[in-house]
């Protein structure tokens, strides 16, 4: 029987904008790596698929002084250095990080991925983004960000480059005999001399064949141009949708992309965000997400928003008053859209877009019992919208131990989830194919 995917989706302190002012909240998480140790622990506790980490090589200067001096998610670990060491700690966990395609380079992400691969045995997963935060540009010797376009074209080919250095070793290539003195067969070792539009990467990698094939490649953009390059390129989409014809429309257009580069279904997991309030009783649950609300600063909810709609001088307008149109920027365009189209479609005030973008950000908020939990995910599932979620705790520890206490057993309960690690490696484990060498049934040439 088909079982959902699941990801904990992890920021220092919690996805809410005010977790770390919870009293029970981790709030020197990204500072304090023990920290993270308890929650990736907790997560495999769980028996998640992955832990998924997002990034932003930036400190945001968006917003007032006020506000960026209330925000307790703007220092964290580079995400490689900390999932490696998690890698330690951890035996099962998928570990998957945000690392912009905007402003890296292809050997160097390729290398750091395929050694944190062989390290975890085969557990990583990179993210493919293009930087939406335009302070970026400032931290990497640029004085402008690079437009919407521009930066999804640079971000197909540097993941064509990643994946062609990612299959520079065959599998079986090191034989390393003591006796006959033969460490590697050179036929074994491929050269990729990419030439092309943005790179010009001659190969080959210095870091040995995942024992995954490479890394799950992992993609979150909703535009279209971000669809398709999830179609053509990735293994595992996520996505922010807030109502289940959302979802199911989305799901659908990435299926129905697939065969245009040659792919199947089975080679492709969807999972929206999922941002679960959970208490043992529904009014419970509706306390806890009241009390985290409630510490929501104003200039912090605006800046916030800003932030994630890439939208500047919010608090121009009147908190009480209407959402004004605004035009496509430079920035996140999917989730811009996705939070303007529900305040348009909710009439929402200012303020009120402030409180719903707090903590789901544009992903699907439920609040109530684990049953209550449960069914909404049942119902996406069952229903051709995603093949599981990528789990948004509220604060950390504590919204991902409710998770993990209550609502797994009640998916368990319904054989919707697993109840032990299928296999070693985080492909085996998500249910995705082993991808063959580019260079598989190719005659061997010594390089």
């Amino acid at each position: 029987m088909r079982k959902m995917n699941l990801g904990a989706f992890v920021h220092e302190t919690g996805q809410h904008v005010a977790a770390w002012r919870h009293p029970d909240a981790f709030a020197e998480s990204g500072t304090d790596f023990a920290q993270s140790v308890a929650v990736a622990q907790t997560a495999e506790r769980g028996l998640f698929d992955l832990l998924f980490l997002a990034d932003s090589a930036a400190v945001s200067t968006m917003g007032s002084a006020e506000a960026r001096g209330r925000m307790g998610k703007t220092v964290k670990f580079e995400p490689i250095t900390v999932l490696s060491a998690l890698a330690a700690v951890t035996k099962h966990l998928g570990l998957v990080a945000t690392c912009t395609s905007t402003y890296n380079e292809p050997y160097t992400l390729a290398r750091q991925f395929a050694s944190m691969d062989q390290i975890s045995g085969g557990r990583a997963g990179w993210n493919l983004v293009t930087s939406n935060n335009e302070a970026e540009a400032f931290n990497h010797g640029r004085d402008t960000h690079s437009a919407h376009a521009d930066r999804y074209d640079r971000a197909a080919e540097f993941a064509q480059v990643v994946t062609g250095l990612w299959d520079s070793w065959d599998e079986d290539a090191f034989i390393r005999d003591k006796q006959s003195g033969v460490n590697y067969d050179t036929t074994k070792l491929h050269v990729l001399n990419h030439k092309g539009k943005h790179f010009s990467v001659r190969g080959p990698l210095n870091v040995a064949r995942s024992p995954q094939g490479r890394p799950v490649l992992v993609q979150a953009g909703a535009s279209d141009t971000g669809r398709d390059l999830a179609a053509r390129m990735a293994e595992l989409v996520f996505t922010a949708q807030n109502t289940f014809e959302q979802a199911a429309e989305f799901y659908g257009d990435i299926m129905a992309r697939l065969p245009r580069y040659g792919r199947t279904q089975h080679e492709v997991k969807v999972m929206p965000g999922l941002y679960p309030v959970v208490g043992r009783s529904r009014a419970e649950a509706q306390d806890k997400f009241d009390f985290l609300q409630s510490l929501i600063h104003p200039s912090v909810g605006i800046q916030v928003l800003e932030h994630t709609i890439g939208v500047p001088n919010l608090a121009q307008y009147p908190l009480d008053g209407p959402v004004p149109d605004m035009a496509d920027t430079n920035g996140p365009l999917s989730r811009q859209r996705l939070l303007l189209e529900a305040a348009r479609r909710d009439n929402l005030t200012m303020w009120e877009l402030c409180l719903l973008n707090a903590g789901p950000r544009g992903h699907l908020l439920t609040i109530g019992t684990p049953a209550d939990i449960v069914d909404v995910m049942e119902h996406w599932f069952r229903n051709g919208a995603c093949d599981g979620f990528n789990v948004m705790p509220a604060f950390l520890p504590g919204s991902l131990t409710d998770f993990v206490d209550m609502v797994i057993p009640e998916l368990q309960r319904r054989d919707l989830f697993r109840t032990a690690y299928e296999g070693k490696t985080l492909r085996e484990n998500l249910g995705l194919p082993k991808p063959a060498s580019r260079w598989t049934g190719l005659p061997a040439v010594a390089e």
